[in-house]
């Protein structure tokens, strides 16, 4: 093999490499960019002060903290909330503090304790002014009511928690105009409700593909 084709060869070698590695780094740049889009998202987590729903709290926050969203916890007091499994927050804002333009999300997390916000004014301004804002509102487990007794449900699809024995959340939202959608997580437009613990998940990555829009 002469000199010539020798080099050539080398120099064939040498732009594949860089090609590779090219399209490697594009692929890289690719994957993360869901977490750039959604990095300066602000979403605000309501939780109750006593009675919070621990699992639901966690895994939606953790799903979206994954995905690189800014994390405000509001409740009623500030402080150290507790969850009705022990699970301890502080609480970085109270609702008098939160201001629908300040923020791309507001989910209310479920348990016990969120029905202390089901006849709440406060909670059902900040409910109005996100949807009529066309930013995020979400709620999930016995939360829905929240949504639905603020009026922000009517003509809405929407899920809520219920049981065997206790459908009346699901009367609520009705009796309010909404849809009930027997499903974990539903989505109508801005409005993303989850009906409790093992849908927190798919309810938290719902939230990152809105925010991802």
């Amino acid at each position: 093999m002469s000199n010539g084709v020798k080099k050539i060869l080398i120099l064939l070698t040498f732009v594949s490499i860089a090609v590779v590695f090219s399209g490697c780094a594009k692929q890289e740049e690719l994957s993360v960019m869901p977490l750039e889009l959604i990095s300066k998202k602000r979403v605000v987590l309501i939780i109750a002060y006593q009675g919070f729903q621990d699992f639901e709290y966690s895994e939606t926050r953790n799903v979206l903290e994954k995905a690189g969203a800014d994390i405000t916890v509001a409740s009623s007091l500030k402080g150290e909330a507790q969850g009705k499994l022990g699970k301890k927050i502080e609480v970085d804002k109270t609702l008098e503090e939160i201001k629908a333009e300040d923020f791309d999300a507001l989910i209310f997390i479920g348990g016990p304790g969120a029905l202390e916000y089901v006849d709440d004014p406060l909670a059902h301004q900040l409910a109005t002014q996100t949807v009529n804002q066309g930013k995020i509102l979400g709620a999930i487990c016995i939360a829905p009511e929240i949504l639905a007794k603020a009026g922000v449900l009517k003509g809405r699809k929407a899920t809520v928690w219920s049981s065997a024995i206790d459908r009346s959340p699901i009367e609520l939202l009705k009796e309010n105009g909404a849809e009930y959608v027997d499903q974990d997580v539903v989505v109508d437009k801005n409005i993303i409700t989850g009906n409790g613990p093992s849908a927190a998940s798919e309810f938290g990555r719902k939230i990152v593909d809105f925010l991802n829009q």
